[in-house]
């Protein structure tokens, strides 16, 4: 189930494997910053950080960094202004690729680069595989909420009524699976999660690749077991059956 905690414990693992990427005290813009965890990180590095998040996130309440609301058009930094760009599980959720990748190269200083996050294959196949364990063990969580707790007075009907309606609604998103990003469908999401093809796409929008590996932790869009499964035995588990997400570090051609 999701938990804010796990996948801050994602994010932080992440942010340790790009650091040595990263020159000392660049200047850095996180295009999708959610909570701003990992801006907060790459702060305490030494960076001069800059997040950016569109505005009404889900992560609005949570954030634990002075992010700008972004209206999806141009980004709040003057041109030539930036030393990394970077982007974690956000790409695959923007609509108009073409247009942030131009923002991106206005605002990357010539020698710059881009550093991005993105969600694998593996990661598709294994969310929509495990949508049914995880629907299970939610149910099992909320079940106490769903049994009367005394004689059913008008409170306790209301009181059950909505937890009923909730656990179903909730339950039912599991086991009905959408598609996670902005193309295709949650079948075509293993093809075009696939790290090929965001290759094609730096390419064809001016970027050339510098580096690219897996990111070597294995989870899901589920969360199933969260923080009970350690980072260690999920990097083992990445080499069976697969990263969740696969890094790529490009620069301006």
């Amino acid at each position: 189930m999701f938990s804010l905690e796990h996948l801050a414990a994602i994010r932080k693992a992440e942010i340790e494997q790009i650091t040595p990427l990263i020159p000392p005290g660049s200047r850095i813009l996180e295009i999708g910053a959610g909570t701003g965890k990992q801006a907060l990180e790459l702060q305490r590095l030494g960076h001069n950080v800059t997040a950016v998040e569109i505005g009404g996130s889900r992560y609005a309440a949570e954030r634990v960094f002075p992010v700008i609301d972004y209206e999806g058009q141009r980004l709040p930094v003057p041109d030539r202004n930036i030393d990394i760009v970077f982007t974690s599980n956000v790409l695959e959720h923007v609509t108009d690729l073409a247009s942030l990748f131009a923002e991106m190269h206005r605002v990357l200083v010539p020698d710059g680069r881009a550093i991005h996050v993105l969600p694998t294959h593996s990661w598709r196949f294994w969310t929509t595989l495990t949508s049914v364990p995880d629907a299970l063990a939610y149910a099992a969580v909320a079940t106490p909420d769903l049994i009367p707790r005394s004689w059913p007075t008008e409170y306790e009907r209301a009181r059950l009524t909505r937890s009923w309606i909730g656990t179903l609604r909730r339950v039912g998103g599991r086991l009905y699976q959408r598609r996670h990003g902005e193309r295709g469908n949650v079948i075509t999401e293993t093809w075009l999660f696939r790290p090929d093809w965001w290759r094609r796409k730096f390419v064809a929008h001016g970027f050339a690749i510098v580096h690219e590996f897996p990111m070597g932790l294995f989870y899901s869009g589920n969360m199933l077991l969260g923080r009970s499964l350690s980072l260690r035995k999920r990097r083992s588990l990445a080499r069976v059956l697969g990263s969740a997400c696969h890094a790529f570090v490009v620069r301006p051609r």
